[in-house]
C-alpha cells in the first residue's frame, strides 16, 4: 500500500515572516507624525536629528563717550634746579641762608674775599679817568690841527679799553657775592665759613617746587591718544591717601627706537610742598573722549590670541572676531567688528557655536533675563521648552 506524502516543514518559515513584516508596516503608517518626535511628556525622546536652540541671554552695545585710561610709572623733578657754585677759587666770608630756607630771587646766598678784585677794580677805574682826560685834551688839539687824526683815535682806543677793563673787574667784583636766580627752597649747606672754594664746586643746592615736572614714558601704541592738556592723576607711595591732579604739558619729538615709548611731561601744582624731586610716583592719563561702543566683559572670547564675540542673526549664533580698546570696571571698548544695535550674546558663549540655533533672552536692567524674544523657526518653541527642562537641576 502506497504512503501518503507528507509536506516540509520548512517551507512554513518563509511565509510566516513575510507576513509579519506586512503587518509591521500597516502598523507604522497608521502611526502619527506627533506619535514619531514625542508629546512632550517627560519620557519621551526626540526622534528629529537637529538639536535644540541653546538658550542664551543677549544684550546691545551701548555707544557712550569713553576715554581710554593709560597707566605709566614717572619720576618727579623740580621746576627749577640748579646746584650754587663759585666761578672763581676764593674764601669764604660770609653765609647768609640756612639749610631748607624759602629764599626770593636776588637773595644774597655766600658772600666771598674781596679785597683783591676791589683793589684791581679801582685801578681799572682810575686808568679808565686818566684815558678820558687824555682823550678830552687830545680833542681840543685836534681843533687846532696841533694832534694829528691817527693820534686822537689811538687815545679814542685807550679809552675804550680802560672801560672794557673796567667792566671786567666790576664782574669779578660782582661774582664775590652769590645770590639766588630764582625763588626756591636752599638744600645742605656744602662750605664752612672761611673755607676755600675752588672753582665749579657746589655751595647748596637750589629748588623750586612750587610745580612738580613729572617725567615718564608711554607706549607708542598711544601716540594717538596723547595731546598737551590732558588730565592726569598721580600717586605715590610716601603718601598714599593723596591723589596730585594735572595736566600734560609736552610730549616729546623722537620714540625711542630701543624701548619704542615716547617720553611726555606733565605738571602737578604743588602748592604745600609736600612732593619732592626725584620721587617715584604712578601716573594715570585720561585720553580723549569719543563714542565708542561699550560692550560687557563677560562677551568677550578670547581664542589664539584674538578676541571673538557671538552675535545673534535670525536665530543663530555668528561668531565675528573683534578689536578692542580700554576697560572700565565691567566693560570694555570695542573699536571695529560690531554694529551699533547689533545683539551680543553675553551668556551662553561657551555652550554656542558658530551657526548653533539659540534660543535668545535679553538682558534686563538688572543684569537677569528677560523672556524669550527671538524665534528660532518652525516648531522651535516646543523645543525650546524641553531644552530649557534638560538644563533645569
Amino acid at each position: 500500500m502506497p504512503r501518503a506524502r507528507s509536506r516540509p516543514r520548512r517551507a512554513r518559515f518563509p511565509a510566516l515572516l513575510l507576513l509579519a513584516g506586512a503587518v509591521a508596516g500597516l502598523a507604522a503608517c497608521s502611526e502619527s507624525p506627533e506619535q514619531l518626535v514625542g508629546n512632550g511628556g517627560p519620557g519621551d525622546r526626540p526622534m528629529s536629528r537637529n538639536p535644540p536652540p541653546v538658550p542664551v541671554v543677549t544684550t546691545v552695545p551701548e555707544r557712550r563717550a569713553f576715554g581710554v585710561e593709560i597707566e605709566a610709572v614717572g619720576t618727579a623733578l623740580a621746576n627749577e634746579s640748579v646746584e650754587i657754585t663759585s666761578k672763581t677759587s676764593n674764601t669764604v666770608t660770609a653765609i647768609r641762608f640756612r639749610e631748607g630756607q624759602v629764599v626770593r630771587r636776588g637773595a644774597v646766598l655766600v658772600e666771598l674775599d674781596r679785597s683783591t678784585v676791589a683793589a684791581e677794580l679801582a685801578e681799572a677805574e682810575a686808568t679808565l679817568a686818566d684815558a678820558r682826560n687824555q682823550f678830552n685834551r687830545g680833542r681840543d688839539l685836534s681843533v687846532t690841527q696841533a694832534l694829528s687824526k691817527a693820534q686822537l683815535e689811538q687815545l679814542e682806543t685807550a679809552v675804550k679799553t680802560a672801560e672794557a677793563r673796567v667792566a671786567a673787574a666790576r664782574a669779578r667784583f660782582n661774582d664775590t657775592v652769590i645770590r639766588a636766580p630764582f625763588d626756591g627752597r636752599t638744600g645742605f649747606r656744602r662750605v664752612s665759613l672761611g673755607g676755600l672754594v675752588n672753582a665749579g664746586a657746589v655751595i647748596t643746592t637750589l629748588d623750586d617746587t612750587s610745580v612738580i615736572k613729572l617725567e615718564f614714558t608711554m607706549p607708542q601704541s598711544f601716540l594717538n591718544e596723547l595731546v598737551p592738556g590732558l588730565p592726569i592723576e598721580a600717586t605715590t607711595e610716601g603718601l598714599p591717601t593723596r591723589v596730585f591732579e594735572g595736566k600734560v604739558t609736552t610730549i616729546g619729538s623722537r620714540v625711542d627706537a630701543n624701548t619704542r615709548s615716547i617720553p611726555v611731561r606733565a605738571e602737578l601744582p604743588n602748592r604745600d610742598g609736600v612732593l619732592r624731586p626725584g620721587m617715584f610716583m604712578s601716573v594715570r592719563v585720561k585720553g580723549r573722549e569719543a563714542p565708542t561702543l561699550m560692550l560687557p566683559e563677560e562677551a568677550l572670547v578670547p581664542e589664539q590670541g584674538k578676541t571673538y564675540v557671538y552675535v545673534v542673526a535670525e536665530g543663530r549664533a555668528a561668531r565675528r572676531a573683534v578689536q578692542t580698546g580700554g576697560r572700565v570696571p565691567g566693560s570694555v571698548a570695542v573699536l571695529a567688528g560690531l554694529e551699533p544695535g547689533e545683539r551680543v550674546i553675553v551668556e551662553g558663549t561657551q555652550r554656542v557655536r558658530d551657526g548653533a540655533l539659540v534660543a535668545e533672552a535679553a538682558r534686563t536692567a538688572g543684569g537677569g533675563d528677560a523672556t524669550a524674544t527671538a524665534d528660532s523657526g518652525a516648531g522651535a518653541g516646543a523645543a525650546r521648552g524641553e531644552g530649557a527642562r534638560r538644563t533645569a537641576p
